[in-house]
This record gives C-alpha cells, structure tokens and sequence, in this order.
C-alpha cells in the first residue's frame, strides 16, 4: 500500500518497516507468522531493489531545476516576496536578499581550498634530452680482461701455497717417523700413539690426513699387531718395490672420527 513511498529517495519508510519487521520477529512461534515474515522479506526486497534503481537513475542525471530550488533555498529565498513581487518586474535584484551572492560565497570556498594536486601516472616526465654517453666498450673489454687473467692467477698462487705447506707438512712428519723408527726399530709405533693430539681434535685429524699422503706415496706402511691394531712404520727406498708393482698392493680405506672417539 505504501509502495510508492518507500520508493522515494528522501524517505525512510522502508528502513522503518524492516526495524519493526524485526521486532515482530522476535514473537513468531507460528509456521504461518513465519511465512508472512518472508513474504515480508520478498517484498521489501523488490521494493529495495526498485528503490537502488532509481537511485542510480538519479545520480546519473541532473536535473537542473531542482538543483536550482535547492539553491535558491539556501541564498534565503522568500517563498512569500516570491508570490507577492511575481508580477512586478521593475523590482531590481529580483526577490533573491541582497546578501544572497555572499552567503553562497562564503560557503563555496570550502569545497574549494586548493587546487587538486598534479602527479604521473607513469612517473616523473622530463621535458630535456637526455645526453649521450660516449661509449668506452673498449676500456671495459680491456679492464675486464686484466681483471679475468688476474683472478686465475691468485687463485693459483693460493693453491700452490697451500700445496707447498701440505707438502712441507708430510715431509716432516715422515721426519719425525723415520727418527723414531731409527731409535727403536724393535719397538712398532702405534698409529694412534702418532697420530692423536690429546689436546686438539683439529689437529688430530690433519695429522691423519697428512699421514695418508705417506701411505698413498708408498713412504709409510700400516699394518695391524698381535692384539689386532694399527701400527705404523715407514718404507725404505726400494723395499717396497715389488710388493709396489703388484695390482692392489696398496688399498685406501675410509675411516670416521668423532669427538667422542677422539676423547
């Protein structure tokens, strides 16, 4: 019944009837209260729907003279001088009051404070030519080159350095190997006893690595004793020859070393 007030923009009819619809719901205890409810419900929905239409519609176009009533009202027009001075058109400044420009005045700037600002959407542009380089494709091949021949060659100094310290290494533990051999021949050398360092476990393990280049080398053998562990003695110049020439003379073995068994 009350449909084309609903529809009216400036109305709130239809919010009131949705809040007293809500109201009532909270009393259904009926099937049928419950389907007038959402029958309610259709229908304000439709009405809803209709009402979001024509407010698009409105908002698309604009509608001048009603902009113009509104207007009018807020200069402070007189609805009543309207009626009375309608005939008289030799009023100056019409029936509009004579500070009805500086109300309006006063109240536009404040919709219009400052200018919107200005920005890119692509980034900054620049008005001036960007200036060419000159190209120096040479000196960068040149540079490049020099800088390609000297890495290789540190890195071949660092690998002989580290080469000769390796070496220098093994020789003096064969030194140190052939010294006490030489003292006592009789007595075997526990390849443990030789090897371990009680005080470091780093140096434990350079120890063995350095003692593998003996045996590989054919400078050291390692054999196991009557209680069935290592022991350690070197080779002298041309004993080991024919065991040498044999295929599978010398075998290399993987062994694993932790701290606890270093302990």
């Amino acid at each position: 019944e009350n449909r084309e007030a609903m529809l009216n923009s400036k109305s709130n009819r239809l919010t009131e009837a949705l809040e007293e619809a809500n109201r009532l719901f909270d009393g259904v205890c009926r099937a049928r209260e419950a389907a007038l409810d959402a029958q309610f419900l259709v229908i304000a929905s439709n009405i809803g729907k209709e009402k979001a239409n024509e407010l698009h519609s409105e908002m698309s176009a604009f509608d001048s003279t009603a902009f113009a009533e509104d207007l009018l009202t807020f200069m402070g027009i007189n609805r009543t001088e309207v009626e009375e001075t309608d005939d008289s058109e030799d009023v100056p400044g019409g029936f509009l009051p004579n500070d009805a420009w500086q109300t309006m005045g006063q109240e536009a700037p404040k919709y219009f404070r400052r200018a919107p600002t200005f920005h890119y959407m692509m980034g900054s542009f620049k008005s001036e030519l960007p200036v060419r380089k000159q190209r120096i494709e040479r000196q960068k091949k040149a540079s490049r080159g020099k800088a390609e021949r000297a890495m290789p060659a540190q890195l071949k100094k660092m690998e002989e350095s580290h080469q000769e310290a390796t070496e220098k290494e093994v020789e003096r533990i064969l030194r140190i190997l052939q010294t006490h051999f030489e003292n006592d021949p009789n007595t075997p050398i526990s390849f443990f006893d030789f090897v371990i360092d009680p005080n470091s476990f780093a140096r434990t393990v350079e120890n063995v690595f350095h003692v593998s280049f003996l045996t590989r080398d054919g400078l050291a053998k390692i054999k196991l004793d009557e209680d069935q562990l290592p022991i350690i003695e070197p080779i002298k110049p041309g004993e080991g020859g024919e065991e040498d020439s044999r295929a599978g003379a010398r075998n290399q073995v993987v062994i694993s070393l932790d701290q606890k068994e270093w302990k």
